[in-house]
């Protein structure tokens, strides 16, 4: 009986020599252990970033990376390992990178990354490579290195762009904030972070979108509707577009997507796009002194030529690939319906209807600020289209 006890004790040690490579006998697998290794090191890769350390970046493994991200303002970065796909001595990790911009954002953004891993002979884990996961959008500094321009309202960032191309974004996004505050109040955080990549491709990668998506497509902004604390918004310009609009354009433009960043919270699923970019688009113009019909020249020569629009645009004519005059008079229907409410009720009632719009829904908004109803406004933007641009509009043609 002790015999076999004996036996069956060397039978249990040799079963733990055996395993050790795959368990620590009573502990771990060797894959925890993979994975905590190298969680500690994309912790390391993350301070290096935040410090400014060079030196313990490239302790992490490749450097590249490092230099087209040293000039963010960066309040936090860090990793979170969500995947490691492990064959020998090299690894694939798949991760979340939360990063926050100091003074802008109010909480992290998170972007997935897949990173490259490799083991060297003492069982350390170094970084090959760092880029966006399959499917996920670009980030600025994918596309090289980061120059940042700070405003008083606005914090611009820019790949392939000269510094002094920079400071004239920043100029327009600091005339921006004022102006929209002045239309639709405070209550928002009156600055902008404005994103210039080097091309219309750049552009398209930092959406994660074809390129044919957004050609001819000066600006757009990103962001999480319907919410007080979002990650971050950006204004993301098409150069290509921007750079040809004459200087009265290139400030509407910026104003326009500044609206979308301060009305944000206030919009949601259920705000029409007449409204929410008709908004946009009176408060780009407010103080231009464009007329309606150099501001709306599509609709002004459709209108002057007998076609009036029978109802308001519905989301479906706002899509970027459909036919360019299409959309131009669905934003100029907006525009034009926004300006309508605002020389009717007041622009006070105006911004008080687009909020009551995101917390109750346009019939309810209608009847509670407006005092009418979905076709009796219908209606009436259709005279106010015919006495603004009937026979006064660009000749049809």
């Amino acid at each position: 009986m002790a015999g076999r006890r004996r036996a069956s004790g060397s039978s249990v040690v040799a079963l733990c020599l055996l395993l050790v490579s795959l368990v620590a006998c009573g502990g771990r697998p060797a894959t925890d252990n993979a994975r905590a290794d190298v969680q500690r090191l994309l912790d390391r890769r993350a301070a290096a970033v935040l410090d400014h350390d060079e030196s313990g970046y490239r302790r992490t493994g490749s450097a590249a990376g490092f230099a087209d991200v040293r000039a963010l303002p960066l309040a936090d970065w860090s990793y979170r390992l969500t995947e490691l796909h492990r064959t020998g001595d090299r690894a694939t990790a798949d991760a979340e990178l939360r990063y926050r911009i100091d003074g802008f954002d109010k909480a992290p953004v998170t972007a997935r990354r897949t990173l490259e891993l490799t083991r060297d002979a003492d069982g350390g884990w170094s970084v090959i490579s760092d880029r966006p996961a399959g499917n996920s959008a670009e980030q600025l500094w994918d596309r090289g290195a980061v120059t940042a321009v700070r405003g008083e309202h606005s914090l611009v960032l820019g790949v392939g762009q000269s510094r002094e191309a920079l400071e004239r974004y920043a100029e327009l996004g600091d005339r921006a904030v004022p102006a929209v505050s002045k239309a639709w109040g405070t209550d928002w955080s009156e600055h902008v972070v404005v994103l210039v990549p080097e091309s219309l491709e750049g552009m398209a990668g930092l959406l994660g979108s074809p390129a044919s998506s957004y050609r001819g497509i000066a600006a757009v902004t990103t962001g999480e509707t319907g919410a007080a604390r979002a990650p971050a918004d950006r204004i993301i310009v098409n150069p290509e577009a921007y750079d040809v609009l004459g200087s009265v354009g290139k400030q509407v433009v910026l104003t326009h997507e500044t609206t979308h960043v301060a009305t944000r919270a206030h919009t949601d699923t259920g705000t029409p796009m007449w409204l929410s970019e008709g908004y946009a688009d009176w408060i780009g113009y407010r103080d231009s002194g464009r007329t309606p019909a150099e501001a709306a020249p599509e609709l002004a020569r459709s209108v002057a030529a007998g076609d009036v629009p029978a109802t308001l645009p519905d989301s479906g004519d706002f899509g970027f690939t459909g036919d360019s005059t299409a959309l131009a008079q669905a934003y100029e229907g907006g525009w034009m319906a926004c300006r309508l409410i605002a020389e009717r009720w007041g622009e006070g009632r105006l911004g008080a209807f687009y909020r009551a719009v995101g917390a109750e829904g346009v019939d309810a908004a209608m009847t509670d600020v407006l005092g009418t109803s979905p076709e009796e406004f219908t209606g009436w933007w259709r005279e106010y289209l015919r006495t603004q641009f009937a026979g006064d509009g660009p000749a049809a043609g």
